[in-house]
């Protein structure tokens, strides 16, 4: 290279330039390059699947290379798939970031909330979207945007999902009653849109696909016509004639049902009404009808009555009623027509010159119809005399003709007074009562025609509301009049409502609902109107948590009952009407509230302890074990039993007493704890269990086991030269029994030797020491019968042992030394009873405390005493059985191969010289 400057300098500034220029050039290139790396996948997939569903893999699809590929030697950076933005569309995914393989997620995919087919539009969630195509009605897309990284294989991948439909969508009516109308002229083939057709959100062969009816009753039909959008409406076709007369009405049932396999249906009630038209003309039953009418009628009087029926609806079925023209105009004014009713009434007073007969020709007009015709032919009856007549005057409340009495009115209530004459005076009148009732008329003296309507009895309204009776006159020629009363009992509140049962028995279980029923009460009351209006209320004994609905008498409890609580409850209820004043009547509800097993069983303490003496009796009985259930009948039934120990001990179901099955030692075991389970009889069973323990209490019935010397034929070398005071050996024995029991003494009750007096034996250690010196004399065999005892009560138990000292310098003959000891000696037994303090314990009484040394001396006392007792009668029992007894006795009350337990730890034995 040149110095800076110069030409070279300036060449190199325009290669610089024309880089620059090149690299702008290429700029928008490489960017276009780079958007160009964008690529799209497509999938699809069913709606509804469950999570992690593989929908496919990015990295397989885009080829892109792996980690560890051609080339080992350069490994390629892990490929890293990212979702853009976690949008609406990212929530249904799980992209693995790693593999770029992409599942479906736990929120379940519905094609019908996602895409909505009538927008066509695509709704966006940052990155993510979904899409429902215009272009086709079953294209439904889940648009995501993936970013694959590193940078050398960056890229933008947009993921595409097609949703695919599934049948999981039945047909929908928008209302489940559908209501269409048919005019009963229709014709044949006639075609009715109905315009709620059934809704499917599915899609293509998914969606409604046929319509049905269930009932076609012979004369429907439907078809399906499909619109250019695609929709589906049925239609209603008319297969036969309708007429309304014959039936107004069809109900049916129409289904949709949609092309998916399995097809689902949905229903809806079609009502299919037939309107009428005006297809039918009023008609008389009767062509004609004859009516004799009496020259003396007054005016109003009723003729006759004509009624023509017309089978249509409505205006359709309106009949009026007219003269025809043919009828003349004295007999249209002689007789009045209404022409809405068709009633016929004498309108004009009937006179000589009234002609005695009459055509009256009566037409039924209906709109747009022929009129029907009916002739009503009347004969006139001249009557030369006029008839009685009949007066009253009312007492009682009298309304056109009706008399209104309240019911309970004394006897003989008045009600009116009538008078009796002829107009013409000519003719003697009688008159009676006709008719059914509590009523009597008689004759009202001192008048003669006058006469006296009365009640002879109360009346009831409950029962009976309405009278009808008439006062028949007549004269001495047969003509007779009747004049109706018609008499209305007006109702009092006179009755009490009445329950259906005096006593209303009911039974609840236990822990019921909150405002459970119980019953509905029921009581009538014969009154009418409010007076027979009951109103139901608690009496006063109730309790607050009973409700009773005045109105509908329905009885229930607020809160939840509790058979342990109380069992059964008692109060009144009242049933009042609404008269005035009120009346009311009382009945008793009594409830019994049923168990349900929701109580265990509970013992009286949940631990319980029992000191039993240990050698107790097998099957005896060691203790009662106490359970209570606080519920009834079979769910208070106890069953109890041992868990642990059952091979030991056995439980009384019903008592409840335990007992052992053997007899317990306590040297074996001294405690047991053991598990009681009580279940009760409900279902399911409800259980607790109780926790037993068992102390033995020591029995003296082990005497003490000597464990050293372990024979009566062994022997100790003593030399001449021991000096007063030494350990010579010593006597070991253990107990199995504990306290007093165990608490040994050693004494020496039998001496034979040539000064046995030398040696002696610790009461407490059980150390035989050396009490002299020893001299030329002393020389020879020892033998000491050593009484190991204990302290038990009420007897305490011992054993024997023979300690055999040889005094010499050395043994010179053992075969003599041994046949010595096989002899029997003859030795004399002491009574002296060992002088130690009964303490368990080893521990050394402190001179200072002066009250424990008193009570061991009195302790010692007491035993020195029991001690020479026994003593004496063993010495009675052994001079009785000496000469009878074998040369072993001695040694048989030495164990020699018995077991050595735990206490033979705490000492060993010496080692004893057998020479």
């Amino acid at each position: 290279m040149g110095p800076p400057g110069g030409r070279g300098s300036s060449t190199a500034r325009g290669s610089l330039q024309h880089l620059l220029l090149f690299l702008l050039f290429i700029g928008p290139f490489n960017c276009f390059a780079s958007y160009s790396r964008a690529t799209e996948l497509f999938y699809s997939l069913n709606e509804g699947l469950p999570a992690g569903v593989l929908i496919g893999s990015l990295a397989r699809d885009l080829r892109l290379p792996t980690a560890g590929g051609q080339h080992p030697a350069a490994p390629r950076p892990p490929l890293s798939f990212t979702l853009a933005s976690h949008g609406l569309g990212g929530q249904y995914v799980q992209l693995d970031n790693c593999s770029g393989e992409l599942h479906t997620s736990a929120v379940e995919i519905d094609r019908e909330a996602l895409c909505v087919e009538s927008s066509g539009a695509t709704v966006f969630g940052g990155s993510s979207a979904v899409s429902s195509s215009s272009s086709s009605s079953e294209s439904c897309l889940l648009l995501l945007d993936v970013l694959v990284l590193p940078q050398e294989y960056f890229r933008l991948v947009k993921v595409k999902i097609a949703i695919r439909d599934v049948n999981d969508n039945a047909p929908r009516f928008p209302m489940p009653h559908i209501r269409l109308s048919v005019p009963e002229n229709a014709p044949v083939n006639t075609r009715l849109a109905i315009e709620h057709p059934a809704l499917d959100p599915d899609m293509g062969t998914n969606s409604v696909q046929t319509y049905r009816l269930r009932d076609n009753y012979g004369v429907f039909t439907l078809d399906v016509e499909e619109n250019e959008s695609g929709e589906r409406t049925p239609y209603l076709i008319v297969m036969g004639a309708l007429d309304r007369e014959t039936q107004e009405e069809y109900v049916t049932v129409i289904v949709a049902e949609d092309g998916g396999t399995p097809p689902l249906v949905g229903s809806a009630t079609l009502t299919i009404g037939i309107s009428d038209i005006n297809d039918n003309c009023p008609q008389f039953n009767d062509s004609q009808l004859n009516i004799t009418l009496y020259g003396n009628s007054s005016l109003g009087t009723h003729v006759a009555t004509v009624h023509a029926v017309d089978m249509d609806l409505g205006s359709n079925a309106q009949v009026t009623y007219s003269y025809s023209q043919k009828v003349p105009e004295p007999s249209r004014d002689l007789f009045h027509l209404n022409e809405s009713t068709g009633v016929i009434t004498l309108s004009t007073k009937v006179d000589g010159d009234t002609p005695r007969l009459h055509k009256l020709i009566i037409l039924g007009n209906g709109p747009g119809c022929i009129p029907a015709v009916i002739t009503v032919l009347v004969t006139i009856i001249k009557v030369m005399m006029r008839p009685p007549e009949v007066v009253p005057r009312f007492i009682a409340n009298e309304v056109e003709g009706m008399v209104y009495l309240k019911e309970l009115e004394p006897i003989n209530t008045p009600i009116a007074f009538f008078t009796i004459k002829d107009p013409d005076e000519k003719y003697k009148v009688s008159c009676y009562l006709d008719g059914d009732g509590p009523f009597r008329l008689s004759p009202y003296k001192p008048y003669s025609n006058e006469y006296l309507l009365e009640t002879t009895k109360p009346l009831d309204f409950e029962t009976q509301q309405l009278y009808e009776i008439s006062i028949v006159a007549w004269n001495s020629e047969g003509f007779r009049v009747n004049r109706v009363i018609k008499v209305q009992v007006l109702d009092d509140n006179d009755n009490s409502p009445v329950f259906s049962e005096q006593l209303i028995e009911l039974s609840i279980e236990e822990n019921n609902v909150p405002n459970a029923f119980l019953t509905k009460l029921h009581a009538t009351d014969a009154d009418s109107g409010e007076r027979g209006q009951v109103s139901y209320f608690l009496g006063p004994d109730a309790p607050s948590y009973f409700a009773l609905d005045k109105t509908t008498g329905v009885l229930t409890v607020s809160t939840q009952l509790d058979r342990e609580e109380k069992e059964k409850y008692r109060y009144t209820v009242k049933a009042v009407d609404s008269g005035f004043p009120p009346r009311e009547s009382i009945a008793t509800v009594t409830i019994t509230v049923l168990d349900k097993n929701d109580n265990s069983p509970r013992f009286i303490n949940k631990d319980f302890s029992f000191f039993v003496p240990e050698n107790f009796p097998g099957f005896g009985e060691i203790g009662v074990i106490s359970v209570t259930d606080a519920d009834a009948g079979q769910n208070g039934w106890v069953a109890l039993s041992v868990l642990n120990g059952s091979d030991i001990f056995v439980i009384d179901t019903g008592k409840g007493v335990l007992r052992a099955k053997v007899s317990l030692d306590r040297e074996q075991q001294s405690s047991y704890i053991l598990w009681i389970e009580a279940v009760d009889g409900g279902d399911p069973a409800l259980s607790s269990t109780a926790k037993i323990t068992i102390l033995l209490l020591d029995i003296n019935d082990n005497p003490p086991l000597v464990l050293f010397p372990q024979s009566n034929t062994s022997y100790l070398l003593v030399l001449p030269s021991t000096l007063p005071g030494s350990l010579i050996t010593e006597v070991y024995a253990v107990d199995k029994d504990t306290g007093m029991n165990a608490v040994i003494a050693y004494s020496i009750i039998g001496r034979r030797g040539p000064r046995p007096e030398s040696f002696r034996i610790d009461p407490k250690t059980g150390n035989i020491t050396l009490e002299e010196s020893l001299m030329q004399n002393d020389y020879g065999l020892y033998r000491l019968l050593v009484k190991v005892s204990d302290h038990g009560y009420p007897e305490p138990l011992h054993s024997t042992v023979m300690v055999n000292l040889f005094v010499n310098d050395t043994v010179s003959n053992e075969s003599y030394i041994e046949s010595l000891l096989r002899k029997e000696p003859d030795i004399s037994i002491e009574e002296k009873q060992p002088q130690i303090s009964i303490e368990p314990t080893h521990k050394k009484m402190e001179s200072a405390s002066c009250m424990p040394t008193l009570v061991a001396l009195s302790i010692i006392s007491l035993g020195s005493i029991a001690l020479v007792t026994g003593m004496g009668i063993y010495i009675c029992l052994r001079k009785g059985k000496r000469h009878h007894r074998a040369d072993e006795n001695l040694e048989v009350q030495i164990p020699l191969n018995g077991r050595i337990n735990l206490h033979m730890l705490e000492k060993k034995p010496m080692e004893i010289s057998n020479i």
